[in-house]
């Protein structure tokens, strides 16, 4: 299983960014995926879920309104468009797969929110 994170980087308060994650190693179609970030200091949170049709999502409090999570299960990639961006959004953001008992991270990606 490898799931790789691109798309992060620096951007200034309001301004938008798309991360990418890339599947492989599994049947990416018939499991629901996630988005975590860890901002220094902090635990590691959720921020966004999508089911594996795609036609569920649930989104952390924070985000609700300003990021949308969704998935090309022909590409094996899960997005999360993020707009609105504050300076509280700054933190590595991580893709995530589970299927008990094993779980799989990818190994993250940087967006910093600063002017």
């Amino acid at each position: 299983v490898q799931l790789v994170e691109s798309g992060g980087g620096l951007v200034q308060p309001g301004g938008s960014l798309r991360l990418s994650c890339a599947a492989s190693g599994f049947d990416f179609s018939a499991y629901a995926m996630s988005w975590y970030r860890q901002a220094p200091g902090k635990e590691r949170e959720s921020v966004a879920t999508i089911r594996s049709s795609g036609t569920s999502t649930d989104y952390a409090d924070a985000v609700k309104g300003r990021f949308t999570i969704s998935r090309d299960n022909a590409k094996n990639t899960v997005y999360l468009q993020m707009n609105y961006l504050k300076p509280d959004d700054t933190a590595v953001y991580y893709c995530y797969v589970q299927w008990w008992p094993d779980e799989y991270w990818g190994q993250g990606t940087q967006v910093t929110v600063s002017s």
